[in-house]
């Protein structure tokens, strides 16, 4: 292991679905497994003593689920990030899985290389959700009765014209290629308005600018 590998906590309920992703992974030189769990309160303590980079978590397991886990492991400033990785891709479980802190949401039929690259983004500090969920979950949010977008936009405190922009493409899904296309920008400049964003909005991922983008109208549910 050398010291830009990424460390892994695999948490779930089936032994066999942690022995494929373990045997998967220990052919991929820059992912290590560290620990695994088969319950949410074993995550949360795996989580705790090893410290690893991310931990890949199923949301349906015995006792405390793999939400509830992960917003115990969240609440720590330096703990690890969190990838949700279930065969539930029900949008309330997106949402809530968001809301609990984790910093991606996939499909375990989803291609092995997408979930390996996917575990490597978290780690470098970004956020991802799976594409089969990404277009449903401004629709879930805008069903809640209590979490319904403003009909206009809300004001973003605190950032700049250019930075709002940025904010809607980012909460349209655009990735910072496709925003500096529409912008007419560069990459670069796209790159520092997201930087800026993160700490302006106190965002730690792109996921969290995405779900401020939903909840202050700037990206409205499609009808």
């Amino acid at each position: 292991m050398t010291a830009g590998d990424v460390r892994v906590v695999l948490a779930d309920d089936q032994p066999l679905v942690r022995a494929g992703l373990r045997v998967l992974m220990a052919d991929t030189p820059d992912i290590e497994v560290v620990g695994e769990a088969g319950t949410g309160d074993d995550a949360v303590l795996l989580a705790a003593e090893l410290r690893p980079d991310v931990v890949v978590m199923d949301i349906r397991m015995p006792g405390t689920d793999g939400i509830e886990a992960t917003r115990l492991i969240r609440r720590d400033a330096a703990a690890p990030r969190v990838l949700m990785l279930t065969t539930f891709d029900d949008d309330a479980y997106v949402y809530g899985a968001l809301r609990a802190g984790a910093s991606g949401f996939l499909v375990k039929d989803m291609a092995l290389e997408d979930i390996l690259a996917a575990i490597r983004v978290v780690a470098a500090g970004d956020g991802l959700i799976a594409p089969s969920v990404t277009r449903r979950l401004i629709e879930e949010f805008a069903a809640r009765p209590e979490q319904v977008p403003p009909s206009r936009p809300r004001a973003v405190e605190g950032i700049t014209d250019r930075e709002c922009e940025v904010l809607t493409l980012v909460g349209r899904g655009l990735s910072n290629a496709e925003i500096a296309a529409e912008l007419v920008i560069t990459v670069a400049t796209v790159k520092a308005h997201v930087a800026r964003l993160f700490t302006k909005l106190d965002a730690r991922d792109r996921v969290q600018l995405v779900i401020i983008a939903y909840e202050t109208g700037l990206v409205a549910p499609s009808r």
